[in-house]
Parts: structure tokens; sequence; C-alpha cells
């Protein structure tokens, strides 16, 4: 089992109207500047948990890709992911209901795109964040041939 500690700080007053600033750290890497979304009062210019949330799920997705890709000799060049993460309120419950994940990949001349997207696809049965989640994902790849 492999574990991930953090810190998350917030200091202030909840007395009466509250700033939503934070910092989550862990050791040896780069604070993050978190926030709720100004729709929740907080502070659009921080992370906040729906972006995070997407560039979790988006990351792992993209990285669990590239492993299959090396792994089946698919010469990928280039991935640019474009999110989506979006919130619903099911149940009177606000939950995050549906991710897209609109890469596009870029691959050498000649790659067999139905390949392509085929590890794409499978990238999200090993992805253990894709694993963890109850949202519906949904997956969109664009594939482009580039030299």
């Amino acid at each position: 089992m492999h574990e991930f500690p953090l810190q998350l700080r917030w200091e202030g007053s909840t007395a009466s109207e509250f700033s939503r600033d934070a910092v989550a750290s862990t050791a040896g890497k780069q604070d993050i500047a978190v926030s709720a979304a100004s729709s929740y009062s907080g502070n659009d210019s921080r992370w906040n948990p729906e972006d995070l949330f997407g560039a979790s799920l988006g990351t792992c997705h993209m990285l669990t890709f590239l492993t299959l890709a090396k792994k089946v000799r698919l010469d990928v060049r280039g991935y640019e992911d474009h999110v989506t993460v979006s919130l619903d309120t099911v149940e009177k419950v606000t939950r995050v209901t549906k991710v897209r994940l609109a890469p596009t990949i870029r691959v050498a001349p000649g790659t067999d795109a139905a390949k392509v997207r085929e590890m794409f696809e499978k990238a999200h049965k090993y992805c253990f964040i894709g694993q963890s989640i109850t949202s519906e994902v949904l997956m969109e790849p664009v594939i482009e041939e580039v030299r």
C-alpha cells in the first residue's frame, strides 16, 4: 500500500464572513493555493476542489494511457487534454456527476489510430483514480498525426 500525506492549512474566523483561501502542501513539493469556486464564495485565482478533481483524473488517465501506448509500441508525441468537470444536484446532494476527457493526442505518421483509441479507452480500466470515482467519464479523444 502507498500513502500520500499532505497538509491543508487555513486561518481566519468563521464568526463572520470568512476567506475560503487555504494552502495544500507536502514535503518536497510546491505548495498549492486552494479555495472554493467563486460560486461558493471562493477565489477563482486559486485551484478549487473541482479543478483538482479534474486534474487528478485527467493526469492519472494520461499517464496510464502513455504507459499502455509505450507497452504496445505506439509512438505518441504529444497529449493536450481539455477536461470538464460537471457538478449537479442529485437527490439534494451536490456531486461531480460527469467528467469529460477530450485530449488531442499527437502520434507519429502511420500510427494505427484505432489502436491509439483502444489504448485510450483501456486506460480508464487501469487508472486508479478513474476506478475510485462514481462519476460518468466521457472519453472524446482526437488523434492527429504529426511529423
